[in-house]
């Protein structure tokens, strides 16, 4: 039987899932401790996966079109961020606290590596170029994302000093990831024969992060604070930042004369945000009572944006082939 096309994908179907196990039945006492501790745990094994599949290669392919890199990283870390705060006005009175400040972590995110280039893929575009802007991304998130939260979010939300979350990021995130990409020419080809578990491994990791950071949300009343009206809203906050990154990212491509499979791959690296580096950072920045409420817009932000990319890649896939000019940045230099 297909798969009726309104449904979400197999991973966020668990994501609701864990959520609603986190609200019904939250971790107390010990069994919240050793949540803690095995999500450590879990977060250093998958920063440790990330550095091992770096491609080193898939970076020195891409690494000259500079224009579109800064592009891409202007996006992720200047436009979105200056979206979430111009918003303020707007986005405050109908949110609540928390989850205002959970679309501004949201906006300090760092990008998607697999999904960017998987859809960068779909649409034709510069495959190159994406794994790179969406590897170099990741890496620049993990210094750039304690700044911009200490910049957005001041001591708000249980954030402290962004020098000690930078601190803490480097020990917790930016060691396991050195150390994979470091052991990549041992690790790699294991990883290459188990791509399938190790992706389930990913994801089962990610669910006991969210598992844990809920059960404490919820414990400290996470659900009393957060009104049904104000979840509502969230979800056509998330869907406007969705559609304004989208449409800026496709305005500045072809400002600046990118061809098509470059805006392609700007487009699906610089308006996407990560779950997978967002979870366990917010793990790190963030008190654990305020957890919940600060990752909730990404877990809603998540599926939105790989349902709306889906089918704006299908759009790109479509154009006639070979009718792409090319762009300034990549035209061959004349002798």
């Amino acid at each position: 039987m297909a798969r009726p096309r309104f449904l979400p994908d197999n991973f966020t179907l668990m994501l609701i899932a864990t959520v609603l196990l986190a609200s019904i039945l939250p971790a107390y006492g010990s069994v919240a401790r050793g949540l803690e501790w095995a999500a450590m745990g879990v977060i250093f094994m998958l920063f440790f996966l990330h550095g091992a599949k770096l491609s080193r290669q898939a970076i020195w392919a891409g690494i000259s079109h500079w224009r579109l890199h800064l592009l891409v990283t202007a996006i992720t870390f200047i436009v979105f961020p200056l979206l979430g705060w111009g918003l303020r006005p707007v986005l405050e009175p109908l949110l609540t606290p928390d989850l205002y400040l959970g679309v501004l972590f949201l906006c300090t995110l760092p990008a998607t590596v697999q999904s960017a280039v998987t859809l960068t893929a779909v649409a034709r575009g510069n495959m190159p170029a994406a794994i790179c802007s969406a590897s170099g991304s990741t890496l620049m998130g993990i210094v750039l994302t304690p700044l911009l939260v200490g910049l957005l979010l001041s001591q708000t939300a249980g954030s402290s000093d962004p020098l000690q979350a930078m601190g803490r990021i480097a020990l917790q995130l930016l060691l396991p990831f050195a150390l994979g990409h470091g052991l990549r020419p041992w690790v790699s080809p294991f990883l290459q024969r188990h791509a399938a578990r190790i992706k389930g491994l990913d994801q089962t990791s990610i669910l006991l992060v969210v598992y844990s950071a809920f059960s404490a949300s919820v414990v400290a009343g996470l659900w009393t604070r957060i009104p049904p009206l104000a979840l509502g809203v969230l979800v056509l906050v998330c869907g406007l930042l969705l559609a304004l990154a989208m449409g800026i990212s496709v305005w500045l491509a072809r400002r600046f004369g990118f061809s098509t499979e470059d805006e392609a791959a700007i487009i699906f690296c610089g308006s996407q945000k990560s779950l997978v580096s967002g979870v366990p950072m917010a793990k790190v920045l963030f008190a654990p009572s305020v957890m919940g409420g600060m990752v909730l817009p990404l877990m809603i932000f998540h599926p939105m944006q790989l349902m709306v990319a889906a089918w704006v890649a299908g759009r790109y896939a479509r154009r006639p082939v070979g009718t792409e000019a090319p762009s300034a940045a990549a035209a061959p230099a004349k002798a």
